[in-house]
């Protein structure tokens, strides 16, 4: 770079974590803001990363740590919802030969390992503090932030990686909003029965989808997706009851699991949304990453890797080039809703078919071809 540049990351989960260490090791100062207090607090029961997340982990020197904390894992099965083994799938290695297809893992430990990687990183790091203003500069040279703690900043770059429901997005005039698709998931961490080595996948039952994903030597994280219902009328005491009356309704593996079902805070519940946002992902020097610009339900496990890809892509634009201006902005786009478009499609797609009732669904062709798009470098 011929000049140093400053850039402000909102938002501490996947995606601005791997954007802050990318950019902090090609020497640029980072500013991280994070509005909970606690990093991990929202930081869920498990993950599944397939090949093309685990890709960008490696990029972010991070993959020997997932990769002893985590299961890995290369088929997957599809039951009856007796448990009937029906079908077993060999998964496509999306991040290439070299890396594991898929590895399930506690999703709080993945965020303390990309979190403390930030620290290391040297990025300077502040928790409970939230951006309240964005001033940009009239010939878009910067932005002038103030936060809630009374201190304000300017930067040449802002990075909204401030998720679904991102406050920047709306801030800087981008009107898309996350619509509900129509399902919702039950999840929960859980022991891990004796035999389970790959992630199952019921289709039907009294729930759409019932599944489960090994997380380590010990661990799953199990869920169970219905039909989406108003939040307000489930009481939060009540969640281990509701996913354990669907649950109990399976065979195989689900009765020891269903035993663990018991504490309601231990169990998540939430709606399936999409959102795609059109045009750019840009307003002067203002982007968005993740969650923030893109979601979709997670019937293609592809939500944290897309986002992923999206600060890796950024940081190489980014980090390869001094004018940081409408064009590399644009270009990051570009490149991006290319890949993305098709992932939250197939995403929706699928769920659509099974609120639908069709049958005859082409569901494992549809995710070979998303799958094998993935394989190519984002």
């Amino acid at each position: 770079m011929s000049t140093p540049r400053t850039v402000l990351v909102i938002g501490g989960g996947a995606a601005g974590n791997a954007a802050t260490i990318l950019l902090r090791r090609a020497g640029i100062a980072v500013d991280l803001i994070e509005a909970t207090d606690d990093w991990n607090a929202t930081a869920g029961s498990g993950i599944t990363l397939q090949g093309n997340a685990l890709r960008v982990l490696r990029e972010l020197g991070v993959w020997d740590q997932v990769q002893a904390s985590g299961h890995g894992f290369g088929a997957v099965g599809i039951t009856a919802p007796d448990g009937t083994v029906l079908h077993v799938a060999e998964d496509l290695r999306t991040g290439g030969d070299d890396l594991p297809a898929t590895v399930g893992m506690q999703r709080p430990r993945l965020q303390r390992i990309l979190s403390d990687a930030v620290r290391d990183s040297g990025a300077g790091v502040r928790l409970g503090v939230r951006a309240t203003t964005l001033d940009q500069s009239p010939d878009d040279t910067g932005v002038t932030v103030r936060f809630t703690d009374g201190t304000e900043g300017h930067y040449d770059l802002v990075i909204a990686a401030d998720g679904l429901g991102s406050t920047t997005r709306a801030a800087i005039g981008v009107t898309d909003r996350p619509e509900p698709t129509g399902m919702a998931i039950w999840r929960v961490a859980a022991a891990r029965p004796a035999g389970v080595t790959r992630t199952d996948l019921t289709y039907g039952g009294p729930a759409y989808i019932a599944g489960y994903c090994p997380t380590g030597p010990d661990t799953i994280y199990a869920y169970v997706v219905e039909a989406n219902r108003d939040r307000a009328s489930i009481p939060a005491g009540s969640y281990a009851d509701e996913m354990r009356a669907l649950a109990r309704q399976y065979g195989g593996h689900w009765p020891e699991i269903t035993a663990h079902i018991t504490d309601p805070a231990q169990v998540n519940y939430t709606w399936f949304d999409r959102m795609l946002v059109e045009g750019s992902w840009h307003r002067g020097r203002v982007v968005l990453v993740g969650d923030a610009a893109h979601c979709c339900p997670p019937t293609l496990a592809q939500g944290a890797a897309l986002s992923l890809e999206d600060s890796w892509v950024l940081a190489q634009l980014l980090t390869s080039s001094d004018a940081w201006d409408d064009a590399l902005f644009q270009a990051y786009y570009e490149r991006r809703v290319a890949r993305v478009r098709p992932v939250v499609d197939a995403s929706v797609q699928i769920g659509q078919w099974q609120l639908d009732g069709v049958r005859d669904a082409d569901v494992p062709g549809l995710m070979h071809r998303t799958m094998t798009m993935l394989r190519e470098l984002p």
